[in-house]
């Protein structure tokens, strides 16, 4: 296993991704404030949903490519670390919650997270912080 390193909460992608488009919220621009200044961890799956967000938006339209390779250069900018033991408990942890808690594998990933570094979940994400209330896990609001 690799080192911990300080985070102040586990980030995940929808709440990440409002920060790039126009649904910003004051909740959500409070987290930005704390991820710059105590920082935050993510699961490895991480900077493929963002991208995949981001390029989702390119082709329909609602950004551009120029836009989108901004907004990735700013998140690049955040102390964000990505946990690299995120595929020790894929087929094990993760996948248990997704079965138990009936999410997608990557959904669960973010609350294995959570539950393994004691840290709050950063989500707009509806069914998984239901799932986190379940867990008992704390939420960042």
């Amino acid at each position: 296993m690799s080192p911990v390193l300080p985070a102040s909460l586990v980030l995940d992608a929808s709440l990440a991704l409002s920060w790039c488009f126009e649904d910003k919220n004051v909740a959500a621009d409070r987290l930005l404030d704390l991820v710059v200044e105590h920082g935050a961890v993510v699961p490895a799956i991480w900077r493929l949903e963002v991208a995949n967000a981001l390029q989702t938006a390119v082709r329909q339209g609602r950004i551009a490519a120029a836009y989108r390779d901004r907004a990735l250069a700013e998140l690049a900018l955040l102390p964000i670390r990505v946990d690299a033991d995120t595929d020790t408990y894929a087929w094990s942890t993760s996948l248990r919650l997704a079965e138990r808690l009936a999410l997608p594998l990557h959904a669960a990933a973010y609350l294995e997270l959570a539950q393994r570094r004691s840290l709050k979940l950063a989500t707009l994400d509806v069914a998984l912080r239901q799932a986190a209330g379940a867990l008992g896990l704390e939420l960042a609001a």
